[in-house]
């Protein structure tokens, strides 16, 4: 019985444990060096735990991290309003470890500013 609880606990905790695994941090977003970049969005991907648009910057394409779509969706933001060929303008921080790729802190589409974080 001791055994078979044990693993039971083990088990759980490895379970648990993936998704802290996956999840990154914000601590690899250089926060002194702010970027706007206004584009036309290129890709949209609407899922967890993030969700990320692509956009172009300076002729290379940027993906940028968005909040989760819980988020998202209690901000008023929904997948139409960012769809791809719509123009929206992001603020946020470049990665200090994956090029070209942004955390973005707010996000103005349709003339609406929204507040991602």
């Amino acid at each position: 019985m001791r055994y078979r609880l044990m693993g039971l606990f083990l088990s759980g905790a490895l379970l648990l444990g993936g998704g802290a695994l996956a999840h990154h941090g914000w601590g690899s977003y250089d926060a002194g060096r702010k970027l706007s970049v206004t584009s036309a969005v290129q890709k949209v991907e609407w899922q967890n735990p993030h969700v990320m648009i692509v956009v172009v910057h300076e002729g290379k394409a940027w993906e940028a991290v968005l909040a989760p779509p819980f988020r998202m969706d209690a901000r008023g933001l929904d997948p139409e309003m960012i769809k791809a060929g719509t123009t929206v303008t992001l603020e946020g921080y470049p990665s200090t470890r994956v090029e070209n790729e942004l955390r973005a802190e707010r996000i103005i589409a349709g003339g609406r500013t929204f507040e991602l974080r």
